[in-house]
């Protein structure tokens, strides 16, 4: 995954959060055929700063990947990375994106892997299997949340960003970002593995079981 965002000084202007995503929809039909072109070419950098300059149109400060689809063959990802003050720009744009099909579709949060312990991430000159995470458990019941400490066996080789990053990441490949932001309340690295850890799969069943029981006392 690879995401990106324009770079600017200039203060944002403010704008209707539902006006904005329609622009970008019109930009969006406008540059598709250039955007098919490229990812069909196997060179999505030839349109990363098109897309920079339209993803700014609804803020400036949101993130965005080209990703393969769980359904379509692509996947467009718009982030605000759980900011709040973001979320109506996010929303407006969600609810203004055409419907899945075959070739797209469009997410508003990082959604989560089918199947985390199949991925391998780069970081830095390192391959890290997600399979080989270990997470230590402490769930909150009374407040529907979860403390985890994370660890891997390379977490000792990285420097502090990636380390950070491999703390991060398998979370988010697990539930999904806006799954992991409401339900994951302290979040830790572990330099050595926890007694009691589990794997990420694992992880995933215990905080969407939190979510299904918070969904059901609210009906």
């Amino acid at each position: 995954m690879k995401w990106f965002r324009r770079r600017r000084t200039d203060p944002a202007p403010q704008r209707d959060p539902a006006e904005a995503a329609a622009e970008f929809w019109r930009g969006w039909a406008d540059l598709l055929p250039t955007v098919s072109a490229a990812l069909g070419d196997a060179e999505p950098n030839r349109v990363e700063n098109d897309l920079c300059e339209l993803v700014a149109v609804v803020h400036p400060e949101l993130h965005f990947s080209l990703e393969r689809g769980q359904r379509s063959i692509y996947a467009l990802v718009i982030s605000g990375q759980e900011d709040p003050r973001l979320r109506p720009f996010t929303d407006a744009w969600k609810a203004a994106a055409p419907p899945d099909d075959a070739i797209w579709e469009f997410h508003d949060s990082v959604p989560p892997v089918p199947d985390p312990t199949e991925v391998t991430v780069n970081l830095g000159v390192h391959r890290i299997p997600l399979a080989d995470v270990r997470v230590a458990v402490q769930v909150d019941e009374a407040e529907g949340v979860v403390d985890v400490a994370v660890h891997h066996p390379k977490l000792a080789e990285l420097d502090p960003a990636a380390r950070e990053a491999l703390t991060y990441l398998p979370l988010d490949a697990t539930l999904g970002e806006r799954l992991a932001a409401e339900r994951l309340r302290r979040v830790e690295t572990a330099d050595a593995e926890p007694q009691g850890s589990i794997g990420l799969l694992e992880l995933r069943g215990i905080v969407r079981g939190l979510d299904y029981s918070a969904d059901r006392d609210q009906h």
